[in-house]
């Protein structure tokens, strides 16, 4: 299935500090571009740390290089939104510095940021529930099922030919980016097939 990237949600313009930069010059940024932290980068653009203003407030450091966390936690453009929200709650962080395949900073992205993938209209949810589920995953008719969209929360209702179809058919929809929960109506006869969900999107690491 097609899942939304890093790199269409990220801030390519990223505010950041050196290790030699200020306490004093460090706050001036928070505050003059309004974001709660800045990555800190060598003369390669290389990410060593990111400084927040958990930092600053809990610290009176000179330079960004003894102010910041490091070693920076950090994802790749090509990763998906979900990866992207399960890494920052496992490591408890609120942004994340994007980097290519040398490690230099190319991006920023944060909560807020992959928060807004749960905006995706309902419509665009159905289309992509119906042509990526139904017809380019499981191989059934896009008309297999009724899939009705309201705010995010995907109801399926129809009969399958087997109850692994319909089970799968739920676990692949709560995996479609946007998805905010799934109403499962459907039916079909038990055909002995155990199916074991896959891991949880991205609104199940915000929970």
């Amino acid at each position: 299935m097609k899942h939304m990237k890093v790199g269409g949600l990220m801030t390519g313009n990223v505010v950041s500090a050196t290790p030699g930069t200020s306490f004093k010059e460090v706050a001036k940024l928070l505050a003059e571009h309004d974001i709660t932290g800045v990555p800190v980068v060598d003369e390669d653009d290389h990410v060593l740390g990111v400084v927040s203003e958990s930092d600053l407030l809990t610290a009176r450091e000179p330079t960004a290089r003894a102010l910041m966390t490091e070693p920076a936690v950090t994802v790749h453009a090509e990763q998906s939104v979900a990866d992207a929200a399960r890494l920052m709650v496992r490591r408890g962080v609120e942004r994340l510095p994007v980097v290519d395949e040398e490690e230099r900073l190319v991006g920023i992205v944060t909560r807020r940021d992959l928060l807004c993938v749960y905006l995706r209209p309902d419509a665009e949810i159905r289309h992509r529930v119906r042509e990526d589920v139904l017809s380019d995953v499981m191989g059934l008719p896009a008309d297999a099922v009724d899939v009705h969209v309201l705010d995010g929360v995907v109801t399926l209702a129809g009969r399958l030919r087997w109850q692994s179809q319909a089970r799968l058919l739920v676990n692949l929809t709560e995996r479609v980016d946007g998805v905010v929960a799934v109403v499962d109506r459907t039916s079909a006869q038990e055909d002995g097939i155990r199916f074991t969900p896959a891991a949880r999107t991205a609104h199940d690491a915000f929970e």
